[in-house]
């Protein structure tokens, strides 16, 4: 006799558009590549994003879709093609969604909508860390979404509404509230996160009337609530732009630029110098894109924006790292180093190196130079959220600090940014992760780190709670996540009372 193989059927779903095929294992669905709007293409590309047009059939989601026009990012001699993917996937049909869900979920599930990084020009739904199976296995439905980015997401262009990323990741949201229950989350129960450009992305939509009612929780991992260009530094970065197109900086000039010309144009824009007399540039550098505000997100939930949300919101200990390790900068770093970013980032530079030579005795250059760099692209920002939000009595806010030390480029990895992802998404067996130049480094990262954080992610969505006490403006208590996990209170007080009113 032949022996009998069970299959299970491809699950089907019907959404607002049509139906959709997805994939079946291990417990888990998966539903790939499904549109929740229209193709940008043409002006379309500096327009509000549009509904999807219905489709007929059953569409097939078994397979990952085109992704947001980008050039290809890499980092010295750090791999992180886990983090940003491979690249731009060509094709027009790319704001989508994934969902992962557990294969036979009743119903009433929270959900859990991931918002990527790539510092505003990089990055996707295609990244290997991004599977949600880990959240679906223990009862999540898992959404992860492709927004536009670069010169089509956040130039800000006469003609164009702002923040066109941002946008996207609201149509996003109106999708989920309109189709979740179909693949067994609850609508009510919805919880935005994202990490690095993905977090301040989420601190803006924190900050968006728009988006109220679409999500109840929120997570920020390495944001900040201060992170955008004001018009008069956005318009410089338009100018550039539009130098480098050969073209008139207005949506109607652009409309006509291939997705090619856009993307190569945007990663040659990096070094623009958006310092004025009023501002600095709260991305130092590092990216030519964020979102364009009047008012900054922190300022808007100090105001009162958010307030009926809960926040989880958190750094890692070294974020500074990323962006001097590998690529030789660490070591090398010396006093003038130090002082040349304080002078970038703050309006007594003197003072606040001082403040971190106090704080940190003994440490190195390179040790100063990336906290202060990372205080001043993430720290600063987290923490006026975190105090904006925890000012208001309707919901809760929690605080991390995420202080694993990567062995990874001979141990000056450390805590860096983007560290704590693997845990979060229950990924740290990919082998990408792992060797002396993977994000985790060699050996194996403490056992039930990764089951931990990521059981308190999957908690406070479930819940309201990550398992430890709330943040309040007097003791600002944090969970400092390591091999032991530790609550203290107002851990980096100094520093963190250097930056407030800077």
């Amino acid at each position: 006799m032949r022996p009998t193989h069970h299959r299970h059927p491809a699950p089907v779903v019907t959404t607002a558009q049509g139906a959709v095929r997805g994939l079946r294992q291990d417990g888990t669905a998966a539903f790939l590549d499904i549109p929740y709007a229209a193709p940008p293409v043409g002006a379309g590309r500096f327009a509000p994003p549009r509904p999807h047009a219905p489709w007929d059939g059953v569409r097939d989601a078994t397979a990952p879709g085109p992704n947001a026009p980008q050039s290809a990012r890499n980092l010295g001699n750090l791999d992180m093609t886990p983090y940003f993917g491979t690249g731009w996937s060509r094709g027009e049909d790319y704001l989508t969604v994934n969902v992962w869900t557990p294969a036979d979920a009743a119903g009433g599930l929270p959900v859990m909508v991931f918002v990527h990084g790539g510092g505003f020009v990089a990055g996707s739904t295609r990244s290997a860390l991004y599977d949600g199976s880990g959240f679906a296995r223990d009862g999540v439905v898992l959404v992860t979404l492709n927004y536009r980015l670069g010169i089509a997401g956040f130039l800000d262009l006469p003609g164009a509404p702002a923040n066109r990323g941002l946008l996207d990741v609201v149509a996003a949201l109106r999708w989920i509230r309109e189709n979740i229950a179909a693949f067994g989350g609850d609508p009510d129960r919805v919880t935005l996160f994202g990490q690095s450009a993905g977090a301040t992305i989420v601190g803006g939509v924190l900050a968006t009337p728009e988006a109220t009612g679409l999500f109840r929780r929120a997570i920020v991992q390495s944001g900040s609530g201060l992170g955008a260009f004001t018009g008069e530094q956005a318009a410089r970065v338009t100018r550039a732009a539009a130098a480098a197109l050969g073209a008139e900086p207005h949506a109607g000039a652009f409309a006509d630029l291939s997705d090619e010309r856009l993307a190569e144009a945007a990663a040659g824009l990096a070094g623009i110098d958006l310092r004025t007399g009023t501002h600095r540039d709260p991305l130092l550098g590092l990216s030519p894109f964020s979102l364009v505000l009047d008012t900054q997100p922190a300022e808007s939930v100090a105001a009162g924006s958010g307030s009926g949300v809960d926040l989880l919101i958190g750094t890692n200990a070294e974020e500074g790292n990323l962006y001097l390790s590998p690529v030789g900068r660490y070591a090398t770093s010396t006093a003038a180093d130090v002082d040349a970013v304080a002078a970038a980032s703050h309006p007594a530079p003197a003072r606040l190196v001082e403040t971190y030579r106090t704080a940190r005795p003994g440490a190195s250059y390179g040790a100063l130079r990336s906290a202060v760099m990372g205080d001043a692209l993430f720290g600063a920002g987290s923490w006026a959220l975190a105090s904006a939000h925890a000012a208001h009595p309707g919901a809760a806010t929690f605080a991390y600090e995420f202080a694993w030390r990567s062995p990874a480029l001979g141990g000056t990895l450390g805590a860096a940014h983007a560290v704590e992802l693997p845990f979060v998404f229950d990924r740290t067996q990919l082998p990408r992760l792992r060797g002396p130049g993977g994000l985790l480094g060699p050996g194996a990262p403490p056992a039930d780190l990764a089951a931990r954080m990521h059981g308190s992610w999957v908690r406070f969505a479930t819940t309201g709670s990550p398992g430890w006490e709330p943040y309040d403006n007097e003791r600002r208590r944090t969970m400092r996540v390591d091999a032991a996990w530790v609550l203290t209170d107002d851990p980096r007080g100094a520093e963190r009372r250097a930056w407030a009113g800077a």
